[in-house]
Parts: C-alpha cells; sequence; structure tokens
C-alpha cells in the first residue's frame, strides 16, 4: 500500500502508480469511517463530484461504491463540475462532507482526493490527521454502484441552479452583462469548461471561451494560471482586444488573470483589486487574512483602513479557518497561487466567483486593469513579485531553508537582511519591505522561492541569488 498523506489541499500522487483503485478503495473507507464515527443522528450521506482528469468518473464512481457499502448514501455528479460546486453542495445540503477526485494544477499523469467539510471548505488538518489515522484499520468494503442504486444508497444526479442562483445574489451578474467590451475566459481545459461564459451570456459584454474542453493532457501545459502556461492567452487577448482575461485552474477553484495588454495579473494584484473594490466601492469592512507568500501591498492596505490583519502558513486551509470563526469579522483573504475567499460567499476558494468578482471591481473602477494597478502602486508603494517552482532533491531544499534559518545571512544579493520570519518556509526581509521566501512544497518535490521587490531589476537579483543557492546545496 502507498503511503496516503493529505497535503496542503488533499492526497495527490501519479495515476496507475500510486494513485490507483485499489489506494482510492482504502482512502474512501477511512473516510466512511470518519464519517461514521462523526455522525450519530441518522443515516450518514455524502456527495461526489470529479474533474476533467484521466478516468477521474471512474475514480468517483468507486469512491461511491466503497461509500455505499459501508451504508453512506451518496450522490455523484453525472458530469464533471468545479471543486467549489461540490463545497457549495454539501453546505447547502447539509451533507456530512464531500470528496472530489481532482489533483488540482498538478501535472496530467496525476490525479487526487480533496475531502470537503459540512461546513462547505477545505477539511482542516483536525479532521485530515484523523483520517490518515484511519487508513488501512479495515479492508475497503464496496458495492457495485448498480446495486447501490437499486437498494437507494446511491444515485446519479445532475447540477441544479442553487449555485448559480447564489452567485447571482452575491454578484450583481445583471449589472456586468450590461458592459461594453469582450472579456476572454481560459479554463485551461479544466472543469471551469464554460461556467463562467454561461453566467455571463445574454447582454451587451461579449465572452469567449477558450480551451474550454475536455483534455486530460491540458494541451501540454499545467492546468496552472501561472504566466508560464498562458502564452496563448495573452495572444488571444492581443488579437481580439479583449479587456482582460478570466483564468481558472484544473479544478477551477484557483483563479488567475491577464490585463489588456496580455500581461500577467498576478494574485497579489488581483487581492489588492477585490480589498480595494470591497472597501471602497462596497463600503465593507472586516478583517484580512493573507499567506506568507502574499504581498506587502496587502497588509498595506488593510492597515489604511483600520483593518484587522492575519498572517497565516501558505495554504487556503488556513485562510478558511480564520473564514469561519464569526469573531473574526472576515472580509477577504488569499493565497499567493490563486485561492482566495471572499465574505458573503462559502468558506472555500472558487474561481469560478472570483473570476465574476475580479470583472465586477475592474468595471467599478472604470480602468483597464493595467492602469488600476499602476494607480495602486502610487498610492501604497510598488512591488513586483516572481515565484520559481524548483526540481531540486527534497533533502536539498530542506537544507536550504534551514540554512537560511538557522544560519541568516547580514546580506543576501548586496541587500542588508533586516529580518526573518519563519512562519512556513523562511523569509529574508529587507529594509524597503522587499523580501525573499525559501519553502519546500507540501504537495510536490519542488523548493519554491518566492521573491517581492520595488523593481523588477531588484526582483530579478534576488531570484537568481536564491536559484543559485538552491542548486549548489546538496
Amino acid at each position: 500500500m502507498a503511503i496516503i498523506k493529505f497535503g496542503t489541499d488533499g492526497w495527490r500522487a501519479r495515476i496507475a502508480e500510486d494513485y490507483t483503485f485499489a489506494n482510492v478503495e482504502i482512502v474512501s473507507q477511512a473516510v466512511a469511517d470518519y464519517i461514521k464515527g462523526q455522525n450519530t443522528n441518522g443515516k450518514p450521506a455524502m456527495l461526489v463530484g470529479y474533474d476533467r482528469r484521466f478516468a477521474s468518473e471512474h475514480f468517483a464512481q468507486r469512491t461511491a461504491e466503497v461509500f455505499a457499502a459501508n451504508g453512506i448514501l451518496v450522490d455523484v455528479f453525472d458530469t464533471d463540475v468545479p471543486t467549489p460546486v461540490v463545497s457549495f453542495e454539501v453546505l447547502r445540503r447539509s451533507l456530512d462532507g464531500g470528496i472530489v477526485i481532482t489533483a488540482s494544477h498538478n501535472p496530467p499523469d496525476f490525479n487526487g482526493y480533496k475531502f470537503k467539510a459540512p461546513f462547505g471548505g477545505s477539511a482542516p488538518p483536525a479532521i485530515t490527521n484523523e483520517i490518515e489515522k484511519l487508513i488501512g484499520a479495515n479492508a475497503p468494503q464496496r458495492l457495485a454502484f448498480a446495486e447501490a442504486e437499486q437498494q437507494g444508497l446511491a444515485r446519479t444526479i445532475s447540477v441544479t441552479g442553487e449555485y448559480r442562483a447564489h452567485l447571482e445574489k452575491v454578484i450583481d451578474i445583471a449589472a456586468l452583462k450590461k458592459a461594453e467590451g469582450l472579456v476572454i475566459v481560459d479554463p485551461m481545459h479544466g472543469s471551469g469548461g464554460r461556467w463562467v461564459e454561461n453566467l455571463l451570456s445574454g447582454g451587451k459584454l461579449k465572452v469567449e471561451t477558450i480551451r474550454g474542453e475536455r483534455d486530460p493532457m491540458f494541451g501540454g501545459v499545467l492546468p496552472e494560471p501561472m504566466p508560464w502556461s498562458l502564452d496563448l492567452t495573452s495572444r488571444t487577448i492581443k488579437e481580439r482586444g479583449a479587456l482582460m482575461a478570466l483564468v481558472t485552474d484544473g479544478d477551477a477553484d484557483r483563479v488567475g488573470a491577464m490585463n489588456e495588454k496580455g500581461d500577467y495579473i498576478n494574485t497579489h494584484q488581483i487581492l489588492m483589486m477585490m480589498l480595494l473594490h470591497l472597501a471602497r466601492h462596497k463600503g465593507q469592512k472586516g478583517s484580512v487574512v493573507r499567506t506568507f507568500s502574499q504581498s506587502v501591498i496587502v497588509k498595506r492596505i488593510a492597515e489604511s483602513f483600520g483593518f484587522r490583519l492575519f498572517e497565516t502558513p501558505i495554504g487556503f486551509k488556513h485562510v478558511g479557518e480564520i473564514m469561519l470563526d464569526p469573531a473574526n469579522e472576515f472580509l477577504v483573504g488569499g493565497e499567493e497561487s490563486g485561492g482566495i475567499g471572499v465574505q458573503g460567499h462559502i468558506p472555500e476558494r472558487d474561481g469560478v466567483f472570483n473570476s465574476l468578482f475580479l470583472l465586477e471591481a475592474v468595471l467599478t473602477f472604470g480602468k483597464p486593469p493595467s492602469e488600476i494597478v499602476k494607480d495602486i502602486w502610487k498610492e501604497f508603494g510598488e512591488f513586483h513579485f516572481e515565484r520559481r517552482d524548483l526540481h531540486v532533491p527534497i533533502t536539498s531544499g530542506q537544507k536550504l531553508v534551514a540554512k537560511m534559518r538557522n544560519e541568516t545571512p547580514a546580506t543576501f544579493a548586496g541587500e542588508k537582511v533586516v529580518n526573518v520570519a519563519t512562519l512556513d518556509g523562511t523569509k529574508l526581509i529587507f529594509g524597503d519591505d522587499s523580501w525573499i521566501l525559501f519553502r519546500q512544497s507540501g504537495t510536490e518535490p519542488l523548493l519554491r522561492v518566492y521573491c517581492e521587490a520595488t523593481s523588477t531589476a531588484k526582483m530579478k537579483t534576488l531570484m537568481d541569488e536564491g536559484e543559485k543557492l538552491a542548486r549548489e546545496v546538496h
């Protein structure tokens, strides 16, 4: 049996190597045992969704067969759906939880298994740790899906209109449809499909979807809304004269964007625009959450409005935990890799919702996205961000993170180090608030190096030095 561990958001592994039907049955049995231990007030019920990866629908059915064999009522969607749709339905229907068969933005030869808790968001470590303890405790039970249907334990269901109705309550979609211009939507062949286009269709606003069909190979790029995977998106914006592009990842829980010039809008900038939109245009107040690799500017904006600021380790589950506590008076929060949560929506990152909300923000500002970012820089300081994912041995990455923490240099790439932070990885902070962060990935064999600096030249110098050090560590 493979070692099954829940990382930043779920268990992920290479298909046919560790991600097999047998191992999916094993983890599903552990989830079933956990659910049965939690539910003491009736027959437990679960929902299973899946993305567009190879065989995802078959892994979803096998998951449902294990639940049914354990006496758990289970519904399975009849088509791929965005991950946040599963989270929304779990909360709306007061279910015991939901499973999404997805590996999010991982390479196409991977698949994964996400557990969505009854509150409508990613299960926190307190839950996943309990599930991990149950893995292998009991041999998997399985009831063929057709038999489970006959016994009233399993159903195949279609998506209903409740999720769409909720979005229309939180966002004035009718107003968005009245806008002039063209918006490109790029789901990167993932389960975002034509959700955003369908929500915005029927008005003056023109919406065109690229890479909207299912392709388990994702067109040869990782289904992650990062600049190195968005060449086609950039070219399409320029060719079509679009206002911007809205991008979602493989399972549509993360958001990305490009401006009217075809340049990448990073998640720092997306969160800045959303925060200012909430505070200035909507007059809303509350706390702001930024993960350890999020922008200095988000902090400065929050402080300028007197909002309470939380800083958490990397991973949206930490943002979600703060969203769940009413005492925190949550307004908005996000991680660098595209997960953003907003007050009034489910405690979950949602690429479909955030695409619409970002578009609402841009249209309300009344300027092209590139000009909005420049205005923010003028007011709160100019910062540029880059992330590099380095394929180095895990032990080498861990060694560099530890060295930066335990033997912090007085200077780095010619810059004086004024502080070091170790909330999640090791971050060196410089006098003008520029910083560089070294962190070993929680889900992949990658050393991630993040940097934010006051100029692109300074950022490149810091990043080049960081990569050089990473290559030298053995």
